[in-house]
């Protein structure tokens, strides 16, 4: 059978879990309707939401619908689980969006039309509670289609009314051709604009009383296609949770090919890889295993640990970001008695299930901070980490999150090259447009850099939150495109273009100017007309724009612009002054430029160049050895030429080519003196042979490596010093002292001591600086 992904979102008491009832009813998957009020709706399985009577986390349910094995995946309608509505967007072939009658499209209706536009998805619309609406079905169908989009037709009309036809007919071109000359326009031809997104079928009823259900699941059967899907594997990832036995489950979407229990999967840069012990399809707490996943099949896959939400597994590249994010950050309170960094272990398995809540660490205040959305998120969250971590925990008061961008375009150059390592990439860094979110695009050509690890460089740049130079906040609103890069056909591994790109970014970042960004709301405000003057004021107050103000005589209406930080608490303020008769909504308006950046950064007080984990700085080969090269002197020293000149700079000065060229000349004679010592060491010792990790022969599941045997290290022909650095750095008193501040310090003083050492013992010796892998 055919495969359907539905998706069912609304505002929040707008009817969407009893229409999702409604539907699983009318289509035998159960055998009977449950009712918010009453606590034992089919998919309000958690404590906590049968005793609110909202959806927080997002279910699913498997039942037929006509030819489609179809997969309902319900969503939370409340604006503070936004983030775990949007994650199930990118997996869903068909939205069935439910509008309540008597309230029409509210804001954060609007936002999900947005959301459903960015991600491409076909939508039907439920108008909702039409036993309860003031006004005939007609007028309440007008309403809706004049404030939620040109597109909507009715599709409760008769499919032969004038004015249907005539609704059909202002959609497309190819249907008004057809209307002129009096031809039918055929359910294919309605099917295909509505796949396309051109149109959105809207039917109305009631739920509750199961009225305009059946029209609806008969508008899904007629115009939903299923969507084509390759033959190689691929998959996305929408969701992490836990089962009760504390198993770690990924929820996927299969795109692509098959997967069958026991295949391998790794990740697109081969640095891990895992195996799928279990196949799991659920349908409300239920579930049943499977042994193999087909193209269009929802599942959760227990036996990976490295995956995330959003992340594209075998063909699916690239990682889905998301568009909502949470502008408020909260600094978490723990009891006395609570060790801070067991507390903070256990708090990020709550961060795999909703990765918008960005757990943090903050090293220099000893504090745990965390992103959330509002007060209702805050509530749950708490009551969460009691009941699932044992934890008691308390918050203080939000703080805004700040973002950062960039004014003007930039090369960004990261290099990186320590002894047998290689990785040189060149970055394009161009502002956006404002709301549009971080772009990563490629731009170099094969025939300098291929394709795999141009891929690479991609995946490296969409998995990290890259921070600003002003304030260490996360960049956004840019353009980030691969303009131009090296490797070494021997000595490059996928970990080095992760240390050239990010280097590269951060490059970038410190060679312009930037800007840093606030988050905005859209406000509506609704006063009596006497209140306006005041209004004004205060809007000017707190550094808001407005639109012209609309006014019936009585009652006027100001919209605009301002930022969360003044705006957050008005509506207290407002409530006050008009006696409880003003009201104001408030929603996303984005991130622009701050209203008091200076006094913000001042009081960051962020240094860039201290920030070790964000460093622009870049790593050469020099003397058989790494040496760490200042970010404003990289671009004199990279091996390949500049990619990009802004507009009024064609090419570089003359004396720019001259002293880029000697710089170069001298490095080239660096490396041959390498070579020549290498060649030495080799006459001495023999071949330098490289350990093995991976076999380099494709496994015959797409995407996935198998694990060669280590060789043996050849066997060593003289007495050789063996120093473990950070062990000695650790146990020297004069080095160690670095450890806390400057590690490439301590390091760089303990390779001098030894090769002054080794100057006067006239010995060989060998200093090793190993890592580990370990969570964090």
């Amino acid at each position: 059978m055919k495969k359907l992904t539905l998706g069912i979102l609304a505002n929040v008491d707008a009817g969407k879990t009893t229409l999702s009832e409604s539907i699983l009813y009318s289509c035998g998957a159960i055998r009977k309707i449950g009712r918010v009020d009453h606590k034992d709706a089919f998919f309000d399985t958690d404590k906590t939401e049968r005793e609110r009577g909202i959806t927080i986390f997002s279910k699913q349910a498997f039942f037929n619908i006509g030819d489609f094995e179809a997969t309902l995946l319900d969503t939370p309608g409340h604006v503070d689980f936004s983030t775990e509505m949007e994650r199930v967007l990118s997996v869903i072939d068909v939205a069935i969006l439910v509008i309540s009658a008597s309230d029409g499209v509210q804001p954060h209706t609007e936002t999900l039309r947005m959301l459903l536009a960015q991600y491409n998805v076909p939508t039907l619309i439920f108008i909702n509670k039409m036993d309860l609406s003031p006004t005939d079905r007609r007028t309440t169908f007008e309403k809706i289609r004049h404030q939620y989009s040109k597109t909507c037709v009715d599709f409760n009309l008769s499919n032969t009314s004038n004015e249907f036809i005539d609704e059909l007919s202002m959609i497309n071109e190819e249907f008004m051709e057809y209307v002129l000359e009096e031809k039918p326009i055929t359910d294919e031809m309605i099917s295909k604009a509505f796949m396309n997104c051109e149109i959105t079928p809207c039917y109305c009823g009631s739920a509750l009383k199961q009225q305009g259900v059946e029209e609806l699941i008969n508008g899904i059967k007629t115009y939903s296609k299923e969507k084509e899907y390759g033959d190689e594997f691929g998959a996305r990832v929408f969701k992490i949770t836990h089962d009760d036995q504390g198993n770690r489950l990924t929820h996927i979407k299969v795109t692509g090919g098959e997967l069958n229990v026991k295949d391998l999967i790794s990740s697109p840069d081969g640095e891990w890889s895992e195996k799928v012990e279990q196949i799991r399809i659920y349908s409300g707490t239920k579930f049943n295993a499977i042994q193999k996943a087909t193209p269009g099949t929802i599942c959760a896959v227990m036996g990976l640990t490295q995956t995330f939400a959003g992340q594209g597994l075998g063909t699916e590249f690239g990682i889905k970001a998301p568009l909502i994010e949470p502008v408020l950050t909260y600094k978490m309170i723990l009891n006395d008695k609570t060790n801070v960094h067991e507390a903070f272990l256990k708090l990020k398995l709550l961060e795999e299930e909703d990765p918008s809540l960005h757990i943090v660490w903050n090293e220099l205040t000893k504090e745990i901070h965390i992103q959330l959305m509002g007060a209702i998120q805050l509530e749950i969250l708490t009551g969460k980490i009691k009941e699932r971590l044992g934890l008691d925990v308390s918050f203080a008061s939000g703080s805004i999150i700040y973002k950062e961008t960039i004014l003007q375009p930039v090369e960004g150059v990261g290099h990186f090259e320590p002894l047998r390592h290689y990785a040189e990439v060149h970055l394009l860094l161009e502002p956006g447009e404002p709301g549009s979110g971080l772009v990563f695009d490629s731009q170099c050509s094969e025939d300098l850099l291929a394709t795999s690890w141009q891929r690479l460089v991609l995946t490296h740049l969409e998995e990290k939150t890259h921070r600003g130079v002003l304030t260490r906040a996360p960049i956004t609103d840019m353009k980030i495109s691969l303009i131009a890069g090296k490797a070494h056909p021997k000595h490059t591994e996928g970990g080095d273009f992760r240390q050239a790109t990010y280097r590269a970014v951060r490059h970038g970042l410190m060679s312009t100017k930037s800007v840093l960004l606030e988050p905005f709301y859209r406000f509506t405000i609704t006063l009596p007309q006497e209140n306006v003057g005041k209004a004004l004021m205060d809007i000017e107050e707190r550094f808001g724009t407005i639109n012209p103000i609309d006014n019936d005589g009585t009652i006027s209406t100001i919209t605009g612009l301002g930022p969360v930080s003044t705006f957050a608490e008005y509506s207290q303020i407002l409530a006050a002054y008009t006696k409880g008769r003003g009201k104001i909504v408030l929603k996303n308006g984005g991130y622009l430029p701050c209203h008091n950046a200076e006094e913000v950064i001042a009081n960051k007080g962020y240094n860039p160049e201290e920030d070790v984990r964000n460093t622009a700085d870049s790593v050469f080969c020099a003397h058989g050895s790494g040496i760490v090269v200042n970010w404003r002197d990289v671009t004199s020293m990279m091996h390949l030429e500049r990619a990009w000149y802004p507009d009024n700079t064609e090419t570089e000065s003359q004396d720019e080519i001259v002293v880029h060229k000697q710089i170069k000349k001298e490095y080239a004679s660096m490396i041959e003196e390498d070579n020549a010592l290498k060649a030495i060491f080799e006459r001495t010792y023999g071949p330098i042979k490289r350990r093995v990790i991976y076999d380099k022969k494709p496994n015959t599941t797409p995407g996935v490596e198998k694990i060669a045997r280590q060789k043996p290290a050849p066997p060593r022909k003289k007495e050789m010093l063996l120093v473990d650095g950070y062990n000695i750095i650790h146990a020297w008193d004069e080095l160690n002292q670095y450890t806390n501040t400057d590690y490439e310090l301590a390091r760089k003083l303990l390779v001098d001591e030894m090769v002054n050492y080794q100057g006067y013992k006239k010995n060989d010796i060998i200093v090793v600086f190993d890592a580990y892998r370990v969570p964090g």
